[in-house]
């Protein structure tokens, strides 16, 4: 059997010029958006010690973790597959500030299933994440902040689709459901199978029972919040749920973003705390950007701290935005000349792409492959740049 050295792992790929160069045009585009609004950037290390990339994140995240061995001390290590603890892990462990930190973070990740919008497991995330600081209006910054991001890259008519973790959580609280039931019961509402969640919660008490099944019907537009306020025993968990839902979503209706909720939807259930949100657009398939609050990650370093934030995977936006034509070059012959050098330098200088010709180089008579229109001709005592014809 003949093996191909050069093929890649399945769902691992190379970026070429022209998408690698949007990219990172739109990765510092976000991050210098990022900066000034507050949020430092730092750069975890692509490996650490499975307890601190896993602990207090949840079972997927260590489903979704490529693991080795270290071969200094034999502890079990991971390649990080979500960046979102590692921040947890800086700002708790390293930074130890008393009051409000943002920071923010752009790497890739690896991951044992492939994800996204690219369907990859190597995404290139990029996120904001916000410390120290319970209230909605942390919440409200975070998703304002998110919505700025991909007005930035160039996405507009935008749908946020919210729920919260602290609904279903609370009623499963409140009836002491033990832990293989409330993983049945969450799965049966991933589905909105409200036969299934009936079946399952046969030994429930009435109330809780029957709200577990309202959970299944409550999603659309901000009526749902209404229905759910009328619907669901009314705890003090489950009132506060709500109205931090409507603050957050009236918030963002005034920036022009449509809103939805789904309250049976509990993505990072085992994980999240409160508020949980997912970003949308006309004309992509799947989630732009996923986020909420994780108020007790931080716990396992130490110090649990009020925490909420976001991730993009800003390789998968990537892939999914219209193509664009790449930048193109001016072509400069291989001319030991100083008044050609300074022309060059005075056009890079002003952010021309100049591509200067080596000596004997064979060059396409259409500079095709050296993605040049224009070229530097010598004419009037002069270099000056032209048109470069194409027939």
């Amino acid at each position: 059997m003949t093996m191909h050295n050069w093929l890649l792992p399945e769902y691992i790929e190379d970026v070429l010029p022209a998408e690698a160069a949007r990219i990172e045009t739109l990765r510092r585009t976000l991050l210098d958006l990022f900066k000034v609004h507050g949020y430092q950037y730092v750069i975890p290390p692509m490996l650490e010690y499975m307890e601190s990339l896993t602990t207090g994140a949840g079972h997927d995240l260590d489903l979704a973790t490529f693991k080795v061995v270290d071969q200094l001390t034999g502890r079990l290590m991971g390649v990080r597959a979500d960046m979102t603890p590692q921040a947890a892990r800086i700002d708790a462990h390293l930074l130890n500030h008393q009051g409000i930190t943002r920071l923010c973070y752009a790497g890739s990740v690896l991951r044992t299933q492939p994800d996204g919008l690219a369907r990859s497991r190597e995404p290139l995330q990029l996120g904001a994440e916000l410390y120290g600081h319970a209230g909605v209006a942390s919440d409200i910054e975070i998703q304002r902040l998110l919505i700025n991001a991909l007005h930035a890259i160039g996405i507009d008519q935008l749908h946020m689709d919210y729920s919260h973790v602290n609904v279903f959580g609370s009623l499963i609280e409140a009836s002491q459901i033990d832990r293989n039931l409330e993983q049945a019961l969450y799965v049966a509402l991933q589905s909105k199978d409200a036969s299934a969640v009936a079946a399952l919660a046969t030994g429930l008490d009435k109330a809780t029972k029957e709200a577990l099944i309202q959970l299944t019907t409550l999603h659309g537009d901000k009526a749902i919040l209404q229905k759910a306020a009328e619907v669901l025993p009314a705890t003090p968990s489950i009132r506060l749920a709500l109205e931090s839902l409507h603050q957050a979503g009236t918030a963002l209706e005034a920036m022009g973003v449509k809103v939805s909720y789904d309250l049976s939807e509990l993505r990072g259930y085992h994980y999240h705390s409160g508020v949980v949100f997912a970003a949308y657009a006309q004309g992509y398939k799947g989630p732009l950007a996923l986020g909420g609050r994780y108020d007790e990650v931080g716990l396992a370093f130490g110090r649990a701290r009020p925490a909420t934030g976001f991730s993009i995977d800003l390789r998968g936006i990537v892939t999914a935005l219209p193509s664009v034509k790449s930048t193109l070059a001016i072509y400069a012959p291989a001319v030991s000349d100083q008044t050609l050098i300074d022309k060059i330098e005075d056009l890079r200088a002003s952010g021309h792409v100049v591509v200067q010709g080596l000596p004997d180089e064979a060059v396409d008579p259409n500079y095709g492959e050296l993605s040049c229109d224009r070229k530097l001709v010598h004419y009037n005592s002069g270099w000056h740049v032209v048109s470069i014809d194409k027939n």
